[in-house]
Parts: structure tokens; sequence; C-alpha cells
């Protein structure tokens, strides 16, 4: 088995129960329900917390897939940096690694104990996070997406608002790692690649974009 990620500087303790926006509190609810049926009924239940997932066939309001659109179309786009102008980073997780992880959890899971709405004892309750492991700033994606697309970006920086966001996030997948092997294996470079081939050949775009082997010319240790 390969060696676990690293994450001797992401283990940090912090507080859920003060969740400082509605999209944070809908997670803690949904984990403490989890928790409350697992208690009270026996179920067998497993929480996934997704870092950033990017991807063919992603969401269209995530960043990277409209960044990507607004680019080709020759149009601006924010760029977010903290009260503090310090750089907004992510966890970009490729979907590939995201569903190995996904099916790493189903592999590991346990019946319930519970019949006819009685627990019959303990539970299996578990919470994991499938993330890179590598935070990298907004202003880096959008740097690849630039020489993917070989088109320079309209960028408009500005501060990001102040209704709960975190400036970055890191995730701390030791968990994932012990229980059944999950260990992500693409960079944001590959990953974007990957992306932006699909992109352009969903939606017929031909101008502009460089081909394959341009880029590993330009990048040949990715």
């Amino acid at each position: 088995m390969a060696s676990p990620p690293d994450t001797s500087k992401t283990i940090k303790l912090e507080r859920t129960d003060q969740p400082a926006s509605l999209y944070a509190a809908t997670k803690k609810a949904g984990e403490e329900i989890a928790h409350t049926y697992n208690h009270i009924y026996g179920l067998s239940l497993t929480g996934l917390r997704f870092f950033t997932v990017y991807g063919p066939w992603g969401r269209p309001d995530m960043a990277y897939f409209f960044f990507t659109k607004d680019i080709l179309q020759g149009k601006p786009i924010d760029i977010y940096q903290t009260q503090d102008e310090k750089q907004v980073a992510r966890d970009f997780t490729y979907i590939d690694d995201v569903v190995k992880g996904c099916v790493g959890a189903l592999d590991t899971a346990r019946k319930s104990t519970g019949s006819g709405g009685k627990k019959k004892g303990p539970a299996q309750l578990r919470v994991y996070n499938l993330g890179n492991t590598s935070p990298v700033p907004v202003g880096k994606l959008v740097s690849i997406l630039e020489s993917l697309l070989n088109t320079k970006a309209k960028k408009h920086v500005i501060k990001m608002p102040r209704n709960g966001d975190v400036p970055y996030t890191h995730a701390n997948v030791s968990l994932a790692y012990r229980d059944f092997g999950y260990k992500p294996t693409t960079d944001l470079s590959s990953g974007l690649r990957k992306f932006v081939k699909w992109y352009v050949s969903y939606y017929g775009i031909h101008t502009r974009v460089k081909k394959d082997s341009e880029i590993r010319s330009e990048h040949p240790e990715d």
C-alpha cells in the first residue's frame, strides 16, 4: 500500500457548533440528523465531505466551469481576495479521485443493526473528508486555464463578502486512507487539462484552445 498523505500540517480542531453561514449550518445539521438516526434506529450511515469537486460533466455554477466559459467568451471574471487582501485557496479535487473514495466507503460499509424501527446494537457511523490535500490559490487555477485555453482572462479582483465563506479549504483525509486506502492522485493541472478537453469537445469549441501535444511540450513534467 502507498504511504499515507502528509496531513501533519492540517490537523487542527475547530468548533463546528457555531456555523457562520446557512450553507455550513445545513451540512452540520445533516450530520447531526444522521447521528440521531444511527443512535435511535441502528442505521449504518456514512457521511462524505467533498472538497471542491471538478471535472467533466461538472456543475456549471462552479468557478472553474464558468471561468472557462467566460474566458473563452471574453467576459471578465471575479477573483476573490480575503478582507486583508490575501489569496483565496481551495482544495480542488478531481472527480475520479472522489469516485474512488465513494467506492471505498461503499465497499467498507457494514449492515444496519436495527429492524422494525428498533435498535438491536451499535451501528456503524462514519464521516470522511474526500479532498486532494493540496490547496491551490484561485489565481493559480485561472493561470492554468489561461494556458490551456490559450486566452488571457479579464480579471476583476474583489474582496470576499462577509457571508461566512472560508478563505481556504484543506482536507485531512487520514481517516479515509486508514479505512479504505483513499489517496488522491490527480493534480490540478492534469485535472483541468482533462476538463478543458471535455469542455471544448462537448460545446464544439475549436478555436484558440491548445492541443494536447502543445500542452505536453510546454509542461513535460505533468
